[in-house]
């Protein structure tokens, strides 16, 4: 959540950023809670002052006296509002903290700004598409023999649409990526960690999924648990309510998942195939990191997940998503698409995000500054990567009527084969 100070003191930059995200909140609301609240907070307090000090005065009369009787009655009439200032004050204290959960990060100034995905600013690409993509190159879902190895109809019928079943060098391909993702993480100093896949509601509250996208998560009723849309939730509550040391940051994690996605309202030609699933494999990267350098931690963690798609020759862009198309909790948000050659369009497969301090609040992350004062601190994630689209371009970028589907070279030796061939 944002800082109750900044709302207070800059509404008008605050009021500014969010209405350069096109999200509807009301932040005027929240400042009319805020002020009720530190009224009754002052209110209260005053309340134990004087029964502090009434007890005090009592505590010297003989009892019995009419001056300690009517110390007694005193004591009983401020017992009786303090009860009912404090029934008032959880009220408000509660609709005030369900308020500023409505509202959203604002966005850095390095963001652009713009209304949808058509204002996003590409920031460089990289791969000759001529070269590596194959000229025979077709949608991966036109592959007639592909669907003995990606099983969209058996999936239907077990689960429904969404949910694929990989089989033979498909399935090994898909554990030889997520392998792949993992081993380059611990190469680069990630702590790889297995989280849950299901989480409570402040789990996901903390990281900024609830209240915003509660349509968007498959919800376990009986239990009250979330399967999770990403790891970034559970592995990003690994440490709430807690305070780091300033000396352990930043502190990196990776973890693999199945990941959860509703869908809900995905429709066309872009929920074909490979393209939306419900169900998908991804690798995510998390950091805790000072609020210094987290701007300069995100360009690492880019730098991390560009490096994965080089050495995999899969050609990509990487966008600086504009306010109108970043997230509810983001400050700053770059995605990377990666080409599909036969689908000749490109392909999300990564989000970096800098969440800034708006999750460490939520969440109560905080570390110690170099006063030992308690401090938030900021949080980033990113993709590293999102198997499903990944595993479409290797198909399209690499399929040959000849031979089959060409192994990228960094995943021959997971794999013990160089092609997938046709059966």
């Amino acid at each position: 959540m944002i800082d109750i100070k900044l709302i207070r003191e800059q509404t008008d930059i605050v009021k500014k950023g969010i209405s350069k995200k096109k999200f509807d909140c009301d932040l005027d609301l929240v400042l009319q809670l805020d002020s009720k609240r530190r009224k009754i907070i002052t209110e209260v307090e005053q309340i134990r002052a004087q029964q502090k000090s009434a007890n005090s005065e009592m505590a010297k009369l003989p009892k019995g006296a009419p001056e300690f009787l009517q110390k007694v009655k005193e004591l009983k009439e401020l017992s009786n509002t303090f009860k009912s200032l404090n029934t008032d004050q959880l009220k408000i204290e509660e609709d005030w903290q369900n308020a500023l959960l409505t509202i959203p990060n604002i966005p850095h100034e390095s963001v652009p700004v713009g209304d949808s995905e058509d204002d996003n600013k590409e920031i460089r690409t990289w791969g000759d598409i001529d070269k590596l993509v194959s000229a025979d190159a077709v949608p991966h879902y036109d592959i007639p023999w592909l669907k003995n190895l990606i099983d969209f109809d058996n999936g239907v019928k077990v689960t429904g649409a969404g949910f694929p079943f990989f089989k033979g060098d498909i399935a090994r391909l898909v554990r030889g990526l997520i392998q792949f993702f993992l081993d380059e993480a611990n190469t680069s100093g990630y702590i790889e960690i297995m989280p849950p896949v299901l989480v409570n509601a402040d789990s996901a509250t903390a990281t900024g999924q609830l209240p915003d996208k509660e349509g968007q998560m498959y919800y376990v009723t009986n239990d009250e648990l979330y399967l999770i849309p990403t790891a970034e939730v559970p592995v990003t509550n690994l440490y709430r309510d807690e305070i780091f040391k300033m000396d352990e940051l930043p502190i990196k994690h990776c973890a693999y998942t199945p990941c959860f996605r509703r869908e809900a309202g995905s429709y066309g030609k872009d929920v074909r195939g490979l393209n939306r699933l419900h169900q998908f494999d991804k690798v995510e990267l998390v950091k805790w990191v000072h609020p210094e350098s987290s701007f300069d931690e995100q360009d690492k963690m880019l730098a991390e997940i560009e490096g994965l798609l080089q050495k995999l020759a899969l050609p990509y862009r990487v966008l600086l998503m504009c306010s109108g198309d970043i997230g509810f909790p983001h400050a700053k948000q770059y995605d990377v698409e990666v080409w599909a050659g036969g689908q000749k369009r490109w392909l999300e497969v990564s989000s970096c995000s800098n969440f800034t301090d708006f999750q460490a609040r939520r969440a109560n992350i905080r570390f110690r500054d170099e006063n030992n004062k308690p401090r938030p601190v900021h949080t980033l994630n990113g993709s590293a990567l999102a198997i499903p689209r990944v595993l479409a371009a290797i198909i399209e970028n690499n399929f040959s009527s000849e031979n089959g589907i060409q192994i990228p070279n960094e995943l021959v030796a997971i794999l013990g084969n160089e092609y997938i061939k046709m059966l």
